[in-house]
């Protein structure tokens, strides 16, 4: 349902456009968008306290997000961002489109997800192919559009911007992935965002981390007796879905890892207060 009301169904051929051939809605098994979707409607379907911080905390790797009432609890998927100021950046960048966000407001909180299944996270996004000395990847570039959307680096904006608690979540088959070990460091993070020295702060870390399917099987089947019966329904569709997905993923390699960008230049970086 959600696929197709976000027209992430693929393409018709040219003789069905014009009415020559009918078929049914394009849908690829193995297209991501399709598990995002299926993941964002069952998870709707529960009460986040049984599920979220438990989540959460297993993918950043640590006690960070407490069991609690959610206040205006949302999980929006496919959720555009405005595009980044070109100020910050030394090439022409549009909007950015996350996989899902999650949102609450007791503290205010923005978690970004990034969905893989089939393919690796992109090594080149639009307007940057590395030519400038810094990643070009698909996860800085979601990390420092949720820095920004979240109020931790400094723009010319007219209007105040409360902080939001954030934290950036990868969602795939397999963990261990080297670019989320890369940038939960914060000399690493800095060096690959342009202007870095506009950061103010940062969100309380971590807040980088990764999530297997198996993770999201293992916590919603543990949680599953705190439920009500439609509920786990809904658990046991969903769980069974993602272990089917997991035995059947694609495999991929990704041989531009190991070439990540030198550092680009000598910047001051902000010293922070530890989290712990």
């Amino acid at each position: 349902m959600l696929t197709e009301l976000h027209q992430k169904s693929g393409n018709m051929c040219q003789q069905a456009r014009e009415g020559q051939l009918r078929c049914p809605m394009i849908v690829r098994s193995s297209s991501e968008d399709v598990i995002t979707g299926h993941l964002v409607n069952a998870l709707r379907l529960l009460n986040p306290t049984w599920w979220l911080p438990d989540l959460l905390n297993r993918g950043i790797g640590t006690p960070r997000f407490r069991r609690q009432f959610f206040r205006n609890f949302k999980i929006e998927p496919w959720v555009n961002k405005p595009r980044y100021p070109r100020e910050l950046l030394p090439w022409d960048e549009g909007s950015t489109q996350v996989d899902f966000c999650i949102t609450w407001e007791n503290p205010a909180t923005t978690i970004y997800v990034e969905m893989k299944y089939g393919s690796d996270l992109s090594d080149r996004t639009t307007g940057n192919l590395g030519q400038h000395k810094y990643p070009a990847d698909q996860l800085i570039r979601n990390i420092r559009v949720g820095l920004l959307e979240c109020g931790y680096l400094y723009s010319d904006q007219l209007f105040f911007q409360p902080l939001r608690d954030f934290a950036m979540l990868v969602i795939a088959p397999r963990k261990q992935h080297p670019l989320v070990a890369n940038y939960r460091n914060d000399q690493n993070l800095f060096r690959s965002i342009p202007h870095a020295e506009k950061i103010t702060s940062l969100p309380i870390r971590p807040f980088i981390g990764e999530l297997g399917y198996h993770d999201i099987v293992q916590v919603l089947s543990h949680q599953r007796p705190r439920f009500s019966r439609s509920e786990q329904q809904v658990i046991g569709q969903i769980t069974d879905y993602l272990g089917f997905k997991q035995m059947n993923t694609p495999e991929f390699r990704t041989p531009w890892l190991g070439h990540l960008p030198s550092r680009p230049r000598a910047i001051a970086l902000p010293v922070f207060p530890s989290s712990e």
